[in-house]
């Protein structure tokens, strides 16, 4: 008897006010040269244009990628991200590979096979590879080696854990094993919730690989080389990574714990910015490790920033 859902991998591709770079995208997943079934879902966050929904409708009924998209009225990419994950699980019971890209990603041509092969060669429950950024014309250059671009690992191999959703691949068995909804919604607007779930599937045992040939590559707009936006970007990583900390410290003596450690990370933080810049000759890079000690700081002030938050103010005080 055939399988009801005969597809060896999923990609799933959160997406919102993007439908442009979209089309890109799943271009680059129908240019896929591999022997393995495949489906993509796609899930709009924007409930009011729904502009994505209605590029991807378009791109599937050309073909040749088969899949489907649907809309997801909360905003927030953790709950875009659950509702792709969610659909792609229930919609293809038999599929055990679930990958993600997103919508300003392009896939090399041999992402697939390699993603997917990887995890059958090594048993990891979770694999990740590099996303490369593609500066547009005017970029200053030495930015590609910025903590904010650079890959988390330079080969391949196993890892600790991998830190970013943009380029990845989860077995069923792990979502079984971490339950539902796998991100933490909490994490919407801040960012992050794919670190967070990654911390917690390390703790549980999963085991992560990384594939350096497994590339996808990234649209930076000039925005997003600005200073300002590398200064954010920097306060957010903190903010992030004093969250994670907070959520997992045991009771009072943690917490206070946390704090004494994120200060002092702070007071430390201008001797790394001193030989990042002898190192690199890029402000930029050299101010990084103070900007992300200084997110750690406010952030155990209570004071986080919002940038995924499309309508509504930047920063937000807990318990406010």
């Amino acid at each position: 008897m055939a399988r009801a859902n005969p597809f060896d991998a999923v990609v799933c591709v959160p997406t919102f006010k993007r439908p442009e770079h979209l089309v890109q995208t799943l271009a680059s997943l129908a240019r896929q040269r591999t022997g393995l079934r495949f489906a993509v879902v796609v899930v709009d966050n924007d409930g009011a244009s729904q502009a994505g929904l209605a590029a991807a409708e378009a791109v599937f009924a050309k073909g040749p990628l088969q899949g489907q998209c649907v809309v997801e009225q909360r905003q927030g990419n953790c709950s875009a991200i659950n509702r792709a994950f969610t659909t792609a699980l229930a919609a293809y019971p038999d599929t055990r590979y679930f990958l993600m890209i997103d919508d300003d990603e392009l896939a090399q041509p041999d992402w697939l096979e390699r993603m997917v092969a990887t995890a059958q060669r090594t048993g990891a429950g979770i694999v990740g590879g590099p996303v490369i950024p593609r500066f547009q014309p005017g970029t200053r250059p030495g930015l590609d080696t910025h903590p904010a671009f650079a890959p988390a690992y330079d080969k391949s191999g196993p890892v600790p854990m991998i830190y970013g959703s943009g380029n990845c691949l989860i077995t069923r068995r792990t979502f079984a094993l971490m339950g539902a909804p796998p991100f933490d919604t909490s994490y919407n607007f801040l960012g992050g919730g794919d670190t967070d779930f990654f911390t917690r599937a390390r703790r549980s045992g999963v085991t992560f690989y990384w594939e350096a040939d497994a590339v996808i590559t990234e649209t930076v707009p000039l925005a997003r080389t600005r200073t300002g936006w590398l200064a954010a970007r920097g306060l957010r990583i903190g903010a992030i990574n004093y969250r994670i900390e907070r959520k997992h410290a045991q009771g009072s003596l943690g917490l206070v714990t946390l704090a004494g450690k994120s200060f002092a990370i702070f007071g430390v933080s201008f001797g790394r910015a001193i030989l990042n810049l002898v190192r690199t000759r890029e402000p930029t890079i050299a101010l990084h490790p103070i900007l992300v000690a200084l997110g750690r700081c406010f952030a155990a002030l209570g004071i986080e920033p919002q940038p995924y938050r499309a309508s509504t103010p930047r920063l937000r005080t807990r318990g406010k």
